[in-house]
């Protein structure tokens, strides 16, 4: 038996962005299909779709009106599309649920820190975001909600609060966000493998399948430096 190709894949992100629900789950069975070919090291990057969004956050047919000129007519068929989507690769999308756009910026705080406790943790905690606000409607820039999911997910609350109720982690994750918007990512999801190969958007899975094998191609057949 063959070793497998191990991968280093970032995937650049916002909690908010329905179609980086989409293409994580395509992406997590896109890894399943090629199974033991290929062994992937995730990390999840931050990147805010509304960076100045308020506290309490804004109505979202009102926001993608102002944002993208969107009537409320296509905002309704936009959704329904990410719903139906989101059912074909197992995500549920609860649209009666979520009716406004939230600041994510101490989410991503929590996901910077949850990476240093371990990739395993991180992944939980992202996937444990995007259903408190896709599927819950819950608000991701809650510390309530924050600290809850993080508990959930194993992560030690108390040190989860000290997080939020201080800036740490804030530095470290703007300089993310900007190193990401100076390499040119403009649109999320971004997912970025071995820092060269990039696959944008919620692509379906049969494309991310495609695109990892062809790049475990190329660095199995690349000479070592």
């Amino acid at each position: 038996m063959t070793n497998p190709t191990r991968l280093k894949i970032d995937f650049v992100s916002d909690v908010s962005c329905p179609w980086c629900a989409i293409g994580l789950k395509s992406l997590e069975q896109a890894l399943e299909r090629v199974g033991d070919d290929i062994r992937a090291d995730l990390h999840f990057q931050p990147f805010e779709l509304n960076p100045k969004m308020q506290p309490e956050g804004q109505d979202i047919t009102e926001h993608l009106a102002e944002k993208y000129g969107a009537t409320p007519e296509q905002s309704e068929r936009n959704r329904e599309a990410i719903r139906a989507r989101g059912e074909a690769v197992g995500f549920e999308f609860r649209m009666d649920k979520r009716g406004r756009i939230y600041n994510t910026f101490d989410a991503h705080r929590l996901l910077h820190w949850a990476e240093l406790e371990g990739p395993a943790r991180q992944a939980a905690l992202k996937h444990a975001l995007l259903r408190a606000y896709f599927t819950e409607g819950e608000n991701p820039g809650s510390h309530e909600v924050l600290l809850r999911v993080a508990g959930e997910v194993g992560l030690d609350a108390a040190r989860a609060k000290q997080i939020l109720d201080s800036g740490e982690f804030a530095e470290e994750t703007r300089q993310r966000e900007r190193f990401y918007l100076d390499q040119g990512i403009h649109s999320v999801p971004a997912v970025i493998v071995n820092d060269r190969y990039l696959i944008q958007g919620g692509q379906p899975v049969e494309v991310f399948e495609d695109a990892l094998r062809k790049v475990a191609q190329a660095a199995s057949t690349t000479p070592a430096a």
